[in-house]
């Protein structure tokens, strides 16, 4: 289960902390990931469910999850495993093993968010538009990304419902063709979250072994 926690949160970390270096980026792309990006941070807060699917050259695996988001803070969830991040500090709850770690983000983890690449991509990817698709009968636009500079990873193909501006399927290729693939679904905005959702509270984990880093 740490596994899978680790590798989805890979998937949306990976490349914040390259420097910029020459890249192309056609307009059409750019237009659609701009109003997308604004529609997602002018909103009070989002949630979503997802699907999160790896494998070596083809899915072989997969996991679902839900996610909270006020744009500073977040709370993730699936298999058992539970982070929050306060805004603050990053908080990894093991239900399964009773462990939770406490610790800084570092400088390259913008936090688990469809904006994470919707802002990576204006200085680390070559962004080019690869035409529509069909998912799930909605209509999409498909955009592809490449690394400017090597970090791992050969592609990340985005899939956009552009009328409604939302990313709602996100395929990761790596270098050694292992496959990534996150679908979201069941958008939820401007919801009355409750006060504490992106809290931690101690007192709840009495049993558990909580290692601050």
């Amino acid at each position: 289960m740490k596994n899978y926690l680790k590798t989805l949160l890979t998937l949306s970390f990976i490349g914040s902390s390259f420097i910029a270096y020459s890249q192309s980026i056609d307009s059409r792309s750019k237009t659609i990931l701009d109003d997308i990006t604004k529609n997602y941070k002018s909103k009070k807060n989002s949630y979503f469910k997802f699907s999160y699917g790896t494998g070596a050259s083809k899915v072989t695996q997969n996991q679902t999850g839900i996610f909270y988001s006020d744009n500073n803070k977040y709370k993730l969830k699936i298999m058992g495993v539970e982070q929050i991040f306060d805004g603050n500090k990053v908080y990894n709850i093991n239900d399964e093993d009773k462990e939770i770690t406490i610790s800084k983000p570092n400088d390259n983890q913008a936090h688990f968010s469809p904006l994470s690449y919707l802002d990576s991509y204006k200085n680390e990817y070559n962004v080019s538009y690869s035409g529509k698709k069909t998912i799930s009968g909605i209509p999409v636009d498909v955009i592809k990304m490449t690394p400017v500079k090597s970090n791992g990873l050969k592609t990340v193909t985005l899939y956009v419902n552009t009328p409604q501006k939302k990313l709602i399927k996100l395929e990761q290729v790596s270098t050694n063709n292992d496959i990534a693939i996150i679908t979201i679904n069941n958008y939820k905005e401007n919801q009355n979250l409750p006060a504490n959702l992106f809290s931690f509270d101690k007192s709840k984990y009495q049993n558990y072994l909580i290692t601050e880093l």
